[in-house]
């Protein structure tokens, strides 16, 4: 009796050595996809405060929580299962998905581009904080989770594309840890952002003047930070849709785009200098074909007016 009790606890030891072997090789292929990832990702962290610039202090961890929360849902919710189902069922599906997730984000961008030239003097200094209604709180959430939709898709397509040799439910496994891993990391990093100048107005009060010189000078910093990620953020919102698009029209047979910022970048010489020419090409790819699209939408409306009137 006492043999077969010994037997049961080496079969069980022996399971528990082999679910500790799959845990880590889902956690090592979990931080390779999300590193394969991080240019997308930097620039989900990049694109996100501005959804909060300008906001009362008090809204803006409610308000980032919020996004998170929808970024979560956006990756556990809808992308993973159809990524997962169309890469199995219907790869070729993919690009095209993209395409359309691609030019929405360049719209957006090419929209933010145009407010910003358009308003730019009228509110030239002007950063004065913005009290939102509970509706309009509301619509700026679901802008915001709307644009991490496509860079959430972004980032797990391309997670996916580094574990596709896996078994179905391995990748899943690893998908579901990068999803998580990467929204706590996002919107950790947005939610240290934003909340840095409260960490300069306690550093402000200590009794150490190089503390209180460093807290002063946070917070006369984070309001320039914060514009400047802003900026930053629609520049990427153009760089990461139009590289969307470049990427998957080449993926789809159509490689004269792709060809043409590859031999630009090659011609820099590659390096830092080749990736910011593939990234100022991207970006160009994006403001054309999202001023393209935002003209079309602003005109299509009123294809029907009357001149007369």
């Amino acid at each position: 009796m006492s043999a077969g009790l010994f037997g049961l606890l080496d079969d069980i030891a022996a399971l528990a050595r082999l679910a500790a072997a799959s845990i880590d090789d889902v956690g090592a292929a979990a931080g390779k996809a999300t590193l394969k990832a991080t240019g997308v990702v930097v620039d989900d962290t990049a694109v996100t405060p501005q959804y909060v610039h300008g906001i009362a202090a008090e809204r803006e961890l409610p308000i980032i929580k919020k996004i998170a929360i929808g970024s979560l849902r956006n990756k556990l919710l809808f992308i993973l299962p159809a990524a997962l189902l169309l890469s199995q069922f219907l790869p070729q599906a993919l690009p095209v998905l993209l395409i359309i997730g691609g030019t929405y984000l360049a719209f957006e961008g090419a929209e933010k581009v145009w407010e910003f030239l358009h308003h730019h003097d009228d509110h030239v200094g002007d950063l004065e904080t913005v009290e939102h209604t509970p509706h309009e709180e509301k619509q700026l959430v679901a802008g915001a989770v709307r644009t991490d939709f496509i860079l959430s898709t972004e980032i797990m397509v391309i997670a996916l594309d580094s574990v596709k040799d896996e078994t179905f439910l391995a990748r899943l496994a690893i998908l579901v840890v990068v999803a998580i891993a990467i929204t706590i990391g996002v919107y950790g990093v947005v939610a240290a952002i934003v909340k840095m100048d409260d960490v300069g107005l306690l550093l402000a009060q200590r009794r150490t003047s190089g503390v209180r010189a460093l807290g002063r000078g946070l917070v006369a910093a984070m309001p320039k930070v914060l514009s400047f990620l802003s900026t930053v953020g629609i520049v990427a919102m153009l760089w990461v849709g139009g590289h969307i698009l470049v990427v998957q029209l080449h993926e789809l047979g159509w490689h004269a785009p792709y060809d043409a910022v590859h031999h630009l970048e090659h011609g820099a010489g590659g390096g830092l200098l080749g990736w910011l020419v593939n990234t100022a090409c991207s970006a160009v790819v994006g403001l054309v074909v999202g001023a393209v699209v935002a003209v079309a939408l602003h005109l299509l409306p009123h294809r029907g007016d009357d001149p007369a009137h």
